[in-house]
């Protein structure tokens, strides 16, 4: 059983750890492509590459189940969309070097997530998560009075992840498979917008660079290989532990930002995200007092 935990608790590790750190160098090394194409290049190259392993492990039989069922198809469409736009804004804050913006973001979603959880699933809230929930409320207030502008980057990295998944938690499909077709429903939008800017000729990927390529290909196994690792930890160590290693990711975004990119961080800001980090502690302490 230990072991079980211990090994659940390494992948889940590995899983944010590359969220945090490998995918924001990796994202920053091809961020000369733009916002607009990489997403484009992540969403295809997920699709191949699921296609690829639904194939390898013949897993199509569950494909099909879910085709059957018109309102899980729907679901999947809209979840599709909210990952389209989540990826497209977390990319957009690596290549305007606004990570600390986007750490906020997934920093507040896990709390954000319990409060959907109370009103959609109607989960108990205890007096922890109630205060936790609370001060999340006052630093995005707080934000929104005193930023020259809207943190709109982390609040819709927190709101659109935090839809995505009370949406897939209600549908309860298989991962892979999910992704598969919320990749399916968003990929002919991600070619209409390549074939737009090849029209234009603002196009980094070409056949006759096949460098170029082969890192924006990468864009795919980047987003699937974190994936498959964080899930197979919620697997075999449960969400109480996955969840509180899941802040490896933003922490180590948001120390990217500050001390890597030498990104503006300002007093202000500094005072949301203490709010933040207190709201964060007693959410884990409630996770390791619940798990």
């Amino acid at each position: 059983m230990k072991n079980k935990l211990l090994n659940g608790i390494i992948f889940s590790s590995a899983g944010s750890f590359w969220w945090g750190i490998i995918g924001v160098f990796y994202f920053k090394h091809v961020s000369f492509a733009g916002p607009v194409e990489l997403v484009i290049h992540r969403t295809i190259w997920t699709a191949f590459i699921l296609l690829l392993s639904i194939t390898l492990y013949s897993r199509w039989y569950f494909f099909f189940e879910v085709l059957n069922k018109r309102k899980k198809l729907f679901m999947l469409f809209i979840s599709g969309l909210l990952i389209f736009i989540n990826w497209f804004t977390w990319i957009y804050a690596v290549v305007t070097n606004r990570l600390v913006d986007a750490s906020f973001g997934y920093y507040i979603f896990p709390i954000l997530s319990v409060l959907f959880g109370f009103i959609f699933f109607e989960e108990k809230l205890n007096k922890g998560r109630i205060i936790s929930i609370l001060l999340v409320l006052i630093s995005i207030i707080y934000l929104l009075f005193n930023f020259k502008s809207i943190p709109w980057i982390g609040l819709t990295v927190a709101i659109t992840w935090s839809t995505y998944n009370l949406l897939r938690k209600k549908i309860n499909v298989q991962t892979d498979i999910g992704l598969f077709i919320e990749s399916i429903f968003i990929v002919p939008i991600a070619l209409i917008l390549f074939y737009l800017i090849l029209q234009k000729g603002l196009n980094d990927f070409s056949f006759s660079n096949p460098s170029i390529m082969f890192w924006l290909f990468l864009a795919g196994p980047m987003t699937v290989i974190p994936l498959y690792l964080y899930l197979r930890g919620v697997e075999l160590a449960g969400l109480g532990a996955t969840g509180m290693v899941f802040f490896i990711a933003p922490t180590g975004q948001f120390l990217l930002g500050i001390f890597y990119f030498n990104e503006i961080f300002t007093v202000h800001k500094l005072i949301g995200f203490i709010f933040i980090w207190i709201a964060v502690i007693i959410y884990l302490k409630d996770l390791n007092q619940n798990k």
